[in-house]
């Protein structure tokens, strides 16, 4: 499994107008459904007064968490274009609002997809796009005396120290990308009385 993923460094906004109508998209890097559904509610207030707040995220490394909203589109022409375009850009832990305000001219179904997925478009091209990686945490006792073989683990740079406490039995929690944990697991246990801890 590859422990890298793509997401948004910073929220992002994008616009696009078609027949009179204005699409305001606008983009957010969220980890959880509540932070995801703490965005809509937020645009949902500050745009009471336009005709629909339509929304789609994306969470999860597997990119396997996800929802949309049409809020009273046709069903299937504003979430699942938006959904479409978090897809095409390859992202996760994301959440894309477009808020519509009505120009007095309908769209039909094809304009209202075509709509909704350039303005889910615009606030994604504006998006500065990241890799991350996905990390591990290691915890881990050891006794005083090898406290120097546990710390020159860390001096490569590879993990970082999250939590430590040094007494006559120390204890440490490390950080670590996902794919180089089990070598750091191997290192650990080559020394002596470092016991891994099981989470």
């Amino acid at each position: 499994m590859a422990d890298s993923y793509r997401t948004i460094a910073a929220p992002s906004e994008g616009t696009y107008k078609e027949k009179m109508s204005r699409f305001l998209a606008f983009a957010h890097p969220v980890t959880t459904r509540d932070e995801a559904r703490a965005v809509v509610a937020a645009y949902q207030k500050k745009y009471y007064d336009a005709r629909h707040v339509c929304w789609a995220f994306m969470l999860g490394q597997q990119r396997a968490d996800f929802l949309s909203s049409d809020n009273g589109e046709p069903s299937g022409t504003a979430g699942k274009p938006i959904l479409g375009q978090i897809n095409s850009f390859e992202l996760t832990d994301v959440v894309i609002v477009v808020v519509r305000y009505f120009g007095g001219i309908k769209l039909g179904t094809s304009g209202l997809i075509v709509a909704y997925r350039e303005a889910a478009r615009q606030a994604l091209e504006a998006a500065v796009i990241e890799e991350r990686h996905s990390m591990e945490e290691i915890s881990f006792t050891f006794p005083y005396i090898s406290m120097n073989d546990v710390m020159k683990l860390t001096k490569n740079g590879e993990a970082s120290i999250v939590s430590q406490i040094f007494d006559n039995t120390c204890s440490m929690t490390l950080s670590i990308r996902r794919d180089s944990a089990p070598a750091l697991r191997a290192r650990l246990e080559d020394i002596d009385g470092v016991e891994i801890l099981q989470s």
